[in-house]
């Protein structure tokens, strides 16, 4: 059981009398993935014509079993007593492992079709980053003073674009996504692998800020030769592959920052040289902040010294970064001054008659006498004048 390729111009000439039925798939357009056509008994007789149409692949399907197909354009019979023939077209290969798993028993047929695949070019499909992505900016590097060397800047990004893609392989796509439905059409695919395509994306986004690519976030958009050759050698897209399906093209239309990052590259670009070597003076002021702790002429000097520095470089460090520097303990050895003392804290009280703060043994307005503390004798809480009993343990404050 199998397909025999007719002569050229067969279709118009007196075999077309000859055949028992035709099945055709008209053009299937960028909407249909797969479509099932059958007979109205859904028995294909012997000697019935298949025409396969242009971007088509066309499989036999004869009681749950794959018995032959064709990705050749081209008019087949169908021949109960041939062999299959397998060989047609670009998956040759991939139909003749089909036939070795799925090689038709001889049972009494239950349902005949013919499945047409299309394998043009699926167009316009749009992608989008439904949240901002992490991203080395190298429009807009910056010293790492670790390092001492420039690093791109670190912002998060958000990318839309469209990208095509087609069936590699017909059998996997029927297997993984349209099982034997009459009709399956790309919005049912689009949805589950929507995921998959950005997931796909973001990996070549982080090959794109490396030490290697060193591309500017809004570049991005012109790079659609490297982001598909990224994709391709490196396997991004490996899990849409595994379902039959191929990334043809794929283009970046635009590239987007959110506040924060467009917030950071002002600053950087009102800094202008002053903020790009902000790396350097932080590694400067690390290097010195040891030397002024072993000043022999004592550290506040050397201190002072880096006070100076800081504003030569218009005060890029606030109090709060400058004290982190100087957190470090001096040297008591090495140190001229002493800390200050604290001050000893006065005896005040609170005037229970008018409510002020007092330091005496009386109010200086009202005359009344401080209030003298009282203790539990038998729990040792602390007791206010009116106090009959303790609040704590009820013990009487008159025994």
């Amino acid at each position: 059981m199998g397909l025999i390729k007719a002569a050229v111009g067969a279709v118009s000439s007196t075999l077309q009398d000859q055949w028992k039925e035709a099945i055709r798939c008209e053009d299937l357009g960028n909407d249909i993935l797969m479509k099932k056509v059958t007979t109205p008994n859904r028995v294909i007789s012997n000697g019935s014509t298949i025409i396969v149409g242009p971007g088509q692949c066309a499989i036999i399907y004869d009681n749950g079993r794959i018995v032959d197909a064709s990705a050749e354009e081209g008019v087949y019979t169908f021949d109960t007593s041939s062999t299959p023939s397998l060989f047609a077209g670009q998956f040759g290969e991939t139909f003749k492992e089909m036939w070795q798993r799925f090689t038709y028993n001889g049972a009494t047929a239950k349902e005949q079709a013919v499945f047409f695949f299309n394998l043009k070019e699926i167009t316009d499909n749009g992608f989008g980053t439904s949240t901002p992505v992490p991203y080395k900016d190298w429009g807009h590097p910056i010293m790492n003073a670790r390092t001492n060397s420039y690093i791109g800047m670190s912002v998060k990004i958000k990318c839309y674009g469209k990208y095509t893609f087609k069936i590699c392989d017909p059998f996997t796509f029927m297997s993984t996504f349209a099982g034997t439905a009459d009709v399956y059409r790309k919005d049912k695919l689009v949805e589950q692998i929507r995921t998959e395509v950005v997931s796909s994306f973001i990996n070549v986004l982080n090959a794109l800020c490396t030490d290697k690519y060193k591309v500017e976030a809004l570049e991005i958009p012109s790079k659609t030769f490297e982001i598909k050759k990224l994709m391709d050698e490196n396997e991004f897209d490996k899990d849409i592959k595994n379902r039959g399906i191929t990334l043809v093209t794929f283009n970046v239309e635009g590239v987007s920052l959110d506040d924060e990052s467009n917030k950071k590259i002002d600053q950087y670009e009102l800094g202008g040289d002053a903020y790009q070597q902000q790396g350097a003076i932080v590694e400067s002021y690390a290097e010195a902040m040891p030397e002024a702790a072993k000043n022999s002429n004592g550290a506040m000097n050397g201190f002072m010294g880096i006070g100076m520095m800081n504003m030569t470089s218009g005060g890029m460090f606030t109090g709060a970064q400058t004290n982190a520097f100087s957190a470090k303990p001096m040297d008591p050895q090495n140190s001229n001054t002493q800390a200050p003392k604290q001050e000893e804290k006065s005896d005040s009280w609170t005037c229970p008659n008018c409510n002020k703060q007092r330091n005496g043994k009386f109010c200086e307005e009202c005359g009344s006498k401080k209030p003298t503390k009282k203790f539990c004798k038998e729990c040792g809480k602390e007791l206010n004048d009116t106090c009959k009993f303790c609040p704590e343990c009820g013990k009487s404050i008159e025994d």
